[in-house]
C-alpha cells in the first residue's frame, strides 16, 4: 500500500484525542470515513475533524473502496466479530484493547489473520510512547543490574457515575460487554508492557473479588506471576478506596538498584542505585496511539515492524484470564 486510508468504527471519547487525529497526522495516513450507531454523533465527529465520509453502518464502512484498513474503536465484545469481516475483506485491522473478551476470542481473532494473510494490530501503544522506550532502554542497559522483582499497584477510587442514588456504572464494568471490569481495562496494558521488556510470563495466579458491590465485575484483584526468565512479579489493582489513597506506581527491583514509573498517572522515571537517584521526566506526545500508528503505517507500506501485533495481543488476556478464574 502506499497510502494507508482509514475507516474508524466508533466515535467514543478515546477517539477524541488518544488516536482519531493521529491518523491523519502519520505520513502517508488519513481517516477516510468514520462510523458511529448514532447518525448525528457519527456526523458531528466527521465534521469537526475533517472526515470527508461518515456512516451509520458498519458493513458500509468496512466495504467502502477507499478504506483499505479499519480501526475498531468500540468495546471488546465485538471486536472479534469486526475484526473478522474486515480481515475477510482484505484490510488490515486495528482493535483497541483489551484485544477481545478473553484468550479464545483473541486466538479466534488470530487464526483469521493467518488464514487471511491480513494483518492484526492491537492498541497497545506503551510499546511504542517515549516515556516506555526510556525505561526499556534502561532495563535493557541494566542500570540497575538483574531484575529480580516487579511490582505493580493500581488503588484508585470509584468513579463519579458509579457511587450515589442514581448511580449508572459504564460498559466498563459490564463483564458481557468488556470481558471484566477496570482491572481488565488497566492491567492489560501492564501485563502486555512488561512482557514486551522482560519477556513471556510462564505462569500467573490471583484472587478477583468484588467487595463494595457497586457493579457486577471484580473491584479488587490480587495477583502473583513469573516470568520464564526466573523474574518473579506481584500486583494488587482496587477500584474502591477514597482519593487520599490514590495510587499508580510500580517498581523494577535489580541486583543493583530499582526502578520506580507509573503506568497512567505521572510522567517520572526514578532510578535509584548505589551512586544516587536520578529521574527522567518524559510527558506524553498530544496523541498518545501516534507512534504506534506510525509504525503500523510503515509496516502496512512494507517499511518496518509494528511491535503491536494480535500474536502479542492476546497474551495479555491469556495472563487476565489466568488471574481472574476466567
Amino acid at each position: 500500500m502506499r497510502q494507508i486510508k482509514w475507516g474508524m468504527i466508533g466515535c467514543g471519547n478515546v477517539t477524541e484525542k488518544k488516536s482519531g487525529p493521529a491518523f491523519s497526522k502519520v505520513p502517508n495516513s488519513s481517516l477516510v470515513a468514520v462510523m458511529g450507531r448514532s447518525a448525528e454523533k457519527a456526523a458531528d465527529y466527521a465534521q469537526r475533524h475533517g472526515v470527508p465520509k461518515w456512516y451509520t453502518s458498519v458493513d458500509d464502512l468496512i466495504n467502502d473502496p477507499e478504506v483499505n484498513a479499519v480501526y475498531i474503536a468500540t468495546p471488546p465484545d465485538v471486536h472479534l466479530e469486526y475484526a473478522t469481516k474486515a480481515m475477510k475483506a482484505g484490510k488490515a485491522a486495528y482493535v483497541e484493547k483489551p484485544m477481545a473478551l478473553n484468550a479464545a476470542e483473541c486466538e479466534a481473532m488470530n487464526q483469521v489473520s493467518r488464514e487471511t494473510g491480513i494483518p492484526l494490530f492491537v492498541a497497545y501503544y506503551r510499546r511504542s510512547l517515549p516515556y516506555f522506550v526510556r525505561l526499556k532502554e534502561l532495563i535493557d542497559q541494566k542500570i540497575i543490574g538483574d531484575i529480580r522483582l516487579v511490582t505493580v499497584q493500581i488503588h484508585y477510587n470509584p468513579y463519579s457515575e458509579e457511587i450515589g442514588e442514581n448511580a449508572q456504572p459504564r460498559w466498563r464494568v459490564d463483564p458481557k460487554i468488556s470481558g471484566g471490569g477496570h482491572f481488565h481495562d488497566l492491567a492489560s496494558h501492564q501485563f502486555d508492557f512488561l512482557e514486551y521488556v522482560l519477556g513471556p510470563i510462564k505462569t500467573a495466579k490471583g484472587i478477583a473479588r468484588n467487595q463494595a458491590g457497586l457493579y457486577e465485575a471484580d473491584d479488587i484483584v490480587v495477583a502473583n506471576f513469573e516470568f520464564e526468565s526466573g523474574v518473579l512479579g506481584t500486583g494488587s489493582w482496587c477500584y474502591t478506596l477514597n482519593k487520599e489513597q490514590r495510587l499508580d506506581e510500580s517498581q523494577l527491583i535489580g541486583s543493583k538498584g530499582k526502578i520506580t514509573f507509573s503506568f497512567f498517572e505521572k510522567f517520572i522515571i526514578k532510578v535509584e542505585t548505589e551512586n544516587g537517584a536520578e529521574e527522567y521526566n518524559i510527558p506524553y506526545p498530544e496523541h498518545v496511539q501516534q507512534p504506534l500508528i506510525g509504525l503500523i503505517v510503515q509496516e502496512l507500506r512494507g517499511e518496518g515492524n509494528c511491535p503491536s501485533t494480535g500474536e502479542t495481543g492476546v497474551r495479555a488476556n491469556l495472563i487476565m484470564d489466568q488471574i481472574t478464574g476466567f
